[in-house]
């Protein structure tokens, strides 16, 4: 796309396109009439729709006086030759997405930036405007200002009541980071009621409940339906013997759908790791180095017994997505390829890339430096923390299960991996990974010690440690 010609206006010669929504919207950085803006296009069976709410939502925060970027221009154009509405809006001069920010800075400023946008989303909920689509990526910074963009999410209430506007609120928390949000939240909620005028704040005390019930519910419906379905990240094949889930970031490697290549790959390759239930080769696809994660089917009983349950190969891609989505590191997946008879499962394989990277127990064996060696254990036991707080279990927290990225560790081996949705469930898998972890230093008291000073240090809340019987009640 070169340009979008306009029915009553110059056309817009188009740079880049931002965003796409299938057969409903796209978004394109360009120039217009000589000025640097950004154009949204409205198409599809909706379009009108869609357009009419995005331009309210636009009119709404202009007439509340919330910095959003300039309406320069409405018109109309035609995508395959029906009718599209177009709005251009000016573009911020040196402004980011504050998703990308947050991604991007230091603890103090992610903070800082934190403060900025409760502020803002506070002026929304004291002109009685939700929006609905709560995202960091909903707003543009710059060095001074925070400014409010996607019309489409804004609605307007009569009365926007306490209860309505603190689970909007709570939405938006639940999409920074979980370590940040534990140490940060009391002064968030304090700067939201100031600038609320508020004396009262009798729903203050649901507030971190309702966080950690939506930051799951997105989770979830990310990595167990989202990346099983086609979307932005995902290309699915589903044929009646195979089921074939690929990574859009790979989409330039040559792997073979076939479960006899896939397999004739893997017994020429290097194996990893060998077994009955398990295979686990490394193989090279172009100039990428890819680990082939094979779950066999030892015999008919076996076969019938998994013929109608997720497997294994699933439930590492889902994990895999999770964990990216939660910010926490482990290999990108690359592929799920399941073989399946009427849609009954059978032989899967999970994909991922390879990272060349030592295990915790040979990382740690290596390090020298007793101050790197400190900042590893302590952001080993942070992601420790991080998992109590997300309710994720690993299942099997073995040395070799841990690779070290410099400082900083890595988990792999996902398929035992949970979700918990009961605080009980949740602290018993915790502490069960946690006692099998510190059983991996059982020969060196001094690393064991340095481990049990972080985790008193690291854990505010005490109970998995106790839980765990590394820590006297």
């Amino acid at each position: 796309m070169q340009q979008i010609l306009l029915h009553n206006s110059e056309p817009i010669q188009v740079e880049a396109i931002v965003r796409t929504v299938p057969h409903q919207r796209i978004v394109v950085r360009g120039v217009w009439n000589g000025q640097t803006v950004f154009a949204k296009v409205f198409h599809g069976a909706r379009a009108k729709q869609h357009y009419l709410r995005d331009l309210a939502g636009v009119n709404y925060l202009v007439a509340a006086n919330i910095l959003t970027p300039s309406l320069l221009h409405k018109d109309e154009s035609s995508i395959d030759g029906a009718l599209a509405y177009i709005l251009i809006f000016t573009a911020i001069a040196d402004a980011v997405n504050t998703e990308q920010l947050l991604a991007a800075s230091s603890q103090q400023s992610r903070f800082d930036l934190a403060v900025k946008l409760v502020k803002v989303v506070a002026s929304h909920h004291q002109a009685n405007l939700l929006q609905t689509d709560l995202y960091p990526k909903n707003f543009l910074a710059t060095t001074e200002h925070v400014y409010t963009i996607d019309g489409d999410g804004i609605r307007h209430y009569a009365r926007l009541d306490q209860k309505t506007a603190l689970q909007n609120l709570s939405l938006l928390l639940s999409k920074f980071d979980v370590l940040d949000i534990e140490s940060w939240i009391e002064d968030l909620l304090t700067i939201y009621a100031q600038t609320r005028g508020w004396n009262s704040f009798p729903y203050r005390a649901n507030v971190p409940q309702l966080v950690n019930a939506y930051r799951q519910k997105i989770a979830s419906m990310y990595a167990d339906k989202k990346v099983f379905r086609q979307c932005t990240d995902v290309n699915i094949h589903q044929y009646r013997d195979c089921f074939i889930a690929r990574a859009s970031d790979f989409s330039n490697l040559l792997i073979p759908s076939e479960t006899e290549k896939l397999d004739a790959l893997i017994a020429k390759a290097s194996l990893l790791k060998g077994g009955n239930t398990c295979t686990v080769a490394l193989v090279k696809f172009d100039d990428a180095d890819v680990v082939i994660k094979r779950y066999n089917i030892k015999n008919v009983t076996h076969r019938l017994s998994r013929m109608f349950r997720q497997t294994r190969a699933s439930a590492s891609w889902a994990n895999a997505y999770r964990l990216k989505f939660l910010g926490i590191h482990t290999p990108k997946p690359i592929a799920l390829i399941e073989q399946r008879d009427f849609n009954l499962r059978g032989k899967a394989y999970f994909l991922s890339e390879y990272i060349e990277a030592p295990d915790v127990a040979t990382y740690f064996a290596q390090i020298k430096d007793p101050a790197v060696s400190d900042e590893a254990v302590k952001e080993i036991v942070q992601l420790f923390y991080r998992l109590y707080l997300l309710k994720l279990s690993h299942g099997d927290m073995k040395f070799s299960n841990i690779k070290m990225l410099g400082t900083s560790p890595m988990l792999i081996d996902l398929d035992s991996m949970q979700q918990h949705h009961y605080q009980y469930f949740a602290l018993k898998a915790h502490a069960k990974d946690l006692r099998r972890f510190m059983r991996n230093w059982k020969d060196d008291t001094s690393l064991y010690n340095t481990f049990l000073q972080a985790f008193k240090v690291v854990y505010v809340n005490k109970s998995p440690l106790i839980k765990a019987q590394i820590l006297s009640d």
